[in-house]
């Protein structure tokens, strides 16, 4: 079985990188070519492999533990973001910090740091063990209850709900946030919502490109790595709406079955996710019989983040 004869490709659109991973690689890159190698990096700066080989060749090394940091050494906070207890750490031990952490997460951060000064506890819906809920829950000593589904929200115990701010994880899944906030409303009346939904535009964007692409195609390809949250979701998006998908990190784990008798073939690709392996992947679907590519219609996303003092382009 093959491909059927006129098999083409659905590009979504937007797809791919966003804003706060764009400037979180730049701060990397910039980094390495002012101070030179190595550079240190807690965590993966975004949750892709290609994206971390590429930045690993250039000089960066990647560590989890910031006792595996030499003195005096450069590090970057990834773009997930990081606990107070983490930069109190990287501070006493007196590296050069550039902080990478999306704006977009900095502002849940500072949401909660000023919502706990006027005395607020906080429900935070996320995924447990995820970096950026680590960071988030970790602002404060404690007062941040984390939940992942509704089971969650009927069982958390609060000291007080008169003063309760909910924020969440800024890459999950919209409908599945919205039906957790509705428990949380439906437990917690009076609860505190964030002025504007914390999950960002591009995971917004993207999934709303993917319910878009979803109905039009036969099977759906993501290109995200595993530990990718907002690229999963993508995934979870389109199979919830019925069409088959699959998520890869790289055009070698295409699978030829997945395409037999196929006529539409919808891609895109997580916010960690570079163009160049969604062209790779493009090449590799046209080597197994698809003929033309075709661009959805989509938001174009014009947002720019600007770098931190001391890596910005000297004019």
């Amino acid at each position: 079985m093959t491909m059927s004869t006129q098999a083409e490709i659905l590009l979504a659109e937007p797809r791919g990188f966003c804003a706060g991973v764009d400037r979180a690689i730049e701060i990397v890159e910039r980094a390495l070519q002012k101070f030179g190698r190595p550079i240190y990096v807690r965590h993966e700066i975004v949750h892709n492999t290609y994206v971390v080989n590429d930045l690993k060749a250039k000089g960066a090394i990647f560590i989890e533990e910031l006792s595996d940091v030499p003195p005096g050494a450069t590090l970057v906070f990834s773009a997930h973001g990081v606990s107070k207890a983490v930069q109190r750490e990287a501070e006493a031990r007196g590296f050069q910090i550039f902080d990478a952490t999306c704006p977009l997460v900095t502002k849940v951060h500072v949401e909660v740091a000023k919502l706990h000064k006027e005395g607020y506890e906080f429900i935070m819906i996320g995924h447990k063990g995820h970096p950026e809920v680590e960071g988030t829950v970790g602002q404060l000593d404690s007062g941040i209850h984390l939940v992942e589904d509704e089971a969650d929200v009927a069982r958390v115990q609060l000291v007080q709900t008169a003063k309760l701010a909910v924020v969440t994880q800024t890459t999950l899944s919209v409908d599945d946030a919205a039906s957790i906030m509705a428990a949380v409303k439906a437990r917690f009346p009076q609860v505190r919502e964030p002025k504007q939904q914390d999950i960002c535009y591009a995971t917004q964007n993207r999934q709303d490109a993917v319910k878009l692409l979803s109905p039009q195609v036969d099977v759906v390809i993501v290109v995200g790595s595993p530990t990718s949250s907002n690229s999963n979701r993508l995934r979870e998006v389109a199979k919830k709406l019925g069409t088959d998908a699959y998520m890869v990190d790289s055009a070698d784990e295409l699978k030829p079955e997945w395409f037999d008798g196929r006529s539409r073939v919808g891609l895109t690709a997580g916010a960690s996710a570079p163009e160049i392996l969604v062209q790779q992947v493009i090449e590799r679907i046209r080597a197994l019989g698809a003929v033309a590519v075709r661009k959805m219609d989509g938001i174009e996303e014009t947002i720019k983040f600007p770098l931190p003092k001391g890596l910005k382009q000297e004019v």
